[in-house]
């Protein structure tokens, strides 16, 4: 059995840079008051891009075997669809309610 390189010191660290300023990007798009029409899906979007980075580096599943990888991303995919979905159902449902 054979082990496969890990990423560096100097790797996890951008990848923590990288994350604190997703982080104040974050925060930053809640206080202007311009991104209030789009707030939930870019807040959202930058949430996935986060939680892609801490599992890929600091979960390593980068570094660990694709069926480790499948395992993981084929049930978050469904239930990111199923999540999708009743987003939209929910939506239509309060849009129909208001008589929008």
């Amino acid at each position: 059995m054979s082990e496969q390189a890990h990423a560096s010191t100097g790797t996890y660290l951008r990848i923590a840079a990288i994350l604190v300023m997703v982080t104040l990007i974050e925060v930053g798009v809640f206080y202007v008051p311009a991104f209030q029409p789009v707030l939930v899906p870019v807040l959202l979007s930058l949430s996935a891009l986060k939680f892609a980075l801490v599992v890929l580096f600091y979960m390593h599943l980068k570094f660990d075997s694709r069926l480790f990888a499948f395992l993981f991303s084929g049930p978050l995919l469904l239930a990111v669809g199923v999540m999708t979905g009743l987003l939209f159902l929910f939506f239509g449902a309060v849009r129909l309610r208001a008589g929008v």
